[in-house]
């Protein structure tokens, strides 16, 4: 599988053989958290797109995933995704029902039904820190 990044706020994921690969269309660009969120989604997809495939003897070779998102504010998130795929090997009439099973990843059902985070430093003892061997407290 290939991940691209086309943009600071788009990604491309292609089925191809071999390990996983993440290219830029630059070296200048990065791998975001953004772009690990776009991933995320667009990997899951894949999976259960991939899944229905098999069991209906389409190939998945030529199936492209586009994942796109633009930020809002207040507080400064990710507010809107948008995943198109372009699939040449779909019959026409398997349309739907695709897009059906791309709406039962569950990152997609995640993201719609948001779960609850919690952020916690973890507590630390009082005692001192531990001397190295040979040292003098």
């Amino acid at each position: 599988m290939k991940i691209t990044l086309l943009a600071d706020d788009a990604i491309r994921l292609e089925p191809v053989a071999g390990p996983l690969t993440i290219e830029a269309s630059s070296a200048e660009m990065a791998y975001s958290p953004f772009h690990m969120l776009g991933s995320s989604l667009a990997t899951c997809i894949f999976s259960v797109i991939s899944s229905w495939a098999t069991h209906a003897k389409i190939p998945v070779d030529d199936l492209v995933i586009d994942v796109r998102w633009t930020f809002g504010d207040e507080p400064h998130r990710v507010s809107d995704l948008a995943v198109t795929f372009d699939w040449k090997s779909l019959p026409p009439n398997r349309l739907a029902a695709a897009r059906r099973v791309a709406e039962l990843c569950t990152v997609h059902a995640t993201l719609h039904h948001p779960p609850h985070i919690s952020v916690e430093p973890i507590a630390r003892s009082a005692q001192p820190a531990p001397q190295p061997a040979g040292s003098m407290a």
